[in-house]
């Protein structure tokens, strides 16, 4: 056997690129084969090896003394005799050869291994997963545990088989397993969790399997730093998204948030955005963070946390740092000791160890009560815009971000209602890249304000109120013009049928002009008794006569009734 034996086409932990392996009598080396950082392993630091089919045909899986694993894939089966001499020569370890199961089950016995959770299936392996690729773990059900992997960034092998940390194998692909959920009923020991590897106390307690397995792999996958290791914590801090109450854990590389039901491990690098937004109520501050990826509870995603602070809330806080560390590595970006109100200080605690510029609302916009926040909604969800410097921002929920370079134009309008009686409007903000956003039901009171500061920053605006306002009122003018011509005639037409009884003759009235019939409403009736001087023979009359007089009495009468007609 030579000194160096060489492998080519070998991919290490599931890189894009291939490269060559090299063993030697003092270890192995990996190189890509378009060039860049070479992987070196010492010999003292192989603890085991094993042999199994792969992605890409067979692979070396090299268990680490620290706990890490190396996969090596893309040897052929013919390369197993000569690798497994290499193995026992130089580096006195076994090539074990490990079938995996391919029954295709879902249901089978987890395990934790040194450097893995191992799902077995009838006592072989159908899936392993390193410690190194868990991110979080939640409490997703009764019997229910989520297991999320970390997103990959891309990360680069070290020397000796350093890593750059969570995510290195993550990042190879271009689609990636982010969650998996285990159903585990019953109760069991903490032996039997960790496959036999636990302290023997024959007197051990059984517990509820899944919390037992939930508690066992954030200890194997360091998840949970101690309590000692935090910088600063903060108890009970109410947030609007996701909702619920935390507890913020303040680390040297990464926060935690912890619930109830579900814990939330993120690092500092996944925040791109810190706002401080002050609520028109006067009373609270919102403080919005945004993250990439982000944060995933089940299929929902948040890419911004919300939470709420009381304005007259203070603190005293004294940070659990080093003074070496704040003399040189956190210098002008964090102080020893804080007694200031709490969103203060949790926003200054974010800034220092985050390293984020902290974003406010502009200061050349106000409401029309003098506030930053505008009451709108979005569809049926109420909450507050805030125009910052270069962006918008809707809270809580929908939490929204639209950045003043990626509006194409805004209009103002209203959708339905009358525009006379005007009190709220819309705004319709489209976008460069297609699509648009729709903020409702602002008070009509801060239309001028926003227009004018939409203008300042440079956008197009289309104001459609005072469009409509100035039709509905040439539509006013020209209506008034034309009822003007016609007051006249409409006057008339109000009269309903008098104006028919004026002008229409009635065919069917005869008037006797030898009879005159004195009614009670003539000047020339006079009643028996009224005191007259004239002389009774003057008004008596032929009984023929006062026959006829009657029936044209009754015929004058009956004409009224006649003449009745519909309007």
């Amino acid at each position: 056997m030579s000194a160096i034996e060489s492998f080519d086409n070998i991919y290490l932990d599931l890189s894009k690129e291939h490269g060559k392996c090299r063993f030697a009598e003092t270890g192995l080396g990996w190189k890509p084969v378009g060039g860049g950082d070479t992987f070196t392993l010492d010999q003292g630091n192989i603890g085991g090896a094993q042999w199994s089919r792969a992605a890409k045909g067979y692979e070396i899986k090299i268990l680490q003394r620290n706990s890490g694993i190396i996969q090596l894939d893309g040897f052929q089966q013919e390369d197993y005799e000569r690798l497994s001499k290499i193995f026992k020569n130089w580096y006195s370890t076994n090539l074990e050869n490990k079938e995996h199961s391919l029954r295709g089950w879902n249901w089978g016995k987890a395990e934790f291994g040194k450097a893995e959770l191992t799902f077995n299936v009838q006592n072989r392996p159908a899936f392993e997963i390193p410690y190194s690729e868990i991110s979080n773990t939640n409490l997703a059900g009764r019997n229910e545990i989520a297991v999320e992997f970390a997103v990959g960034e891309g990360g680069k092998p070290g020397q000796n088989g350093a890593t750059p940390g969570k995510g290195k194998k993550a990042s190879a692909g271009k689609d990636q397993m982010v969650e998996m959920r285990f159903y585990i009923p019953g109760t069991t020991t903490r032996k039997e969790a960790e496959g036999g590897d636990a302290g023997s106390d024959a007197d051990e307690e059984e517990k509820n399997a899944v919390t037992l397995f939930y508690d066992t792999l954030i200890e194997k996958a360091e998840i949970g730093e101690s309590a000692g290791d935090t910088i600063a914590t903060f108890l009970d801090v109410l947030h609007l998204t996701p909702r619920g109450r935390f507890d913020i854990d303040m680390y040297d590389t990464s926060f935690r948030l912890r619930g109830k039901t579900y814990d939330y491990k993120i690092q500092y690098e996944a925040i791109k955005k810190f706002m401080v937004l002050p609520k028109p109520d006067e009373v609270h501050y919102l403080l919005c963070i945004g993250l990439d990826p982000p944060l995933r509870q089940g299929q929902t995603r948040y890419p911004f946390l919300v939470m709420q602070f009381k304005t007259d809330e203070e603190v005293t806080l004294d940070l659990n740092l080093p003074e070496e560390d704040l003399n040189e590595k956190y210098k002008g970006k964090l102080e020893p000791h804080y007694e200031q109100p709490l969103h203060s200080v949790v926003a200054q605690i974010f800034r220092g160890l985050a390293g984020k510029k902290i974003l406010s609302p502009a200061k050349n916009f106000q409401t029309h009560r003098a506030q930053s926040g505008i009451k709108c909604s979005i569809k049926a969800s109420e909450g507050f815009l805030y125009c910052l410097e270069k962006a918008f921002m809707f809270v809580p929920k929908p939490a929204t971000y639209i950045s003043y370079d990626q509006t194409q134009s805004i209009t103002f309008s209203r959708v339905g209602g009358a525009v006379s009686a005007l009190s709220t409007f819309d705004i319709t903000v489209h976008m460069k890249g297609g699509g648009n956003s729709q903020f409702s039901n602002i008070n009509r009171e801060d239309l001028k304000g926003l227009e004018d500061f939409f203008k300042y920053k440079g956008l197009r605006v289309k104001n459609e109120i005072d469009e409509d306002a100035n039709m509905l009122a040439a539509a006013m003018r020209a209506e008034d013009m034309a009822s003007s011509d016609e007051e006249v005639v409409q006057n008339k037409a109000d009269r309903g049928s008098a104006d028919e009884d004026e002008e229409s003759v009635d065919e069917d009235f005869q008037a006797d002009s030898d009879s005159d019939v004195a009614e009670e409403y003539d000047s020339n009736h006079e009643s028996d008794g009224s005191g007259s001087g004239e002389s009774d023979v003057d008004n008596q009359v032929d009984d023929e006569d006062e026959d006829e007089e009657m029936e044209d009495a009754e015929e004058v009468e009956e004409q009224p009734k006649k003449k009745k007609k519909t309007g």
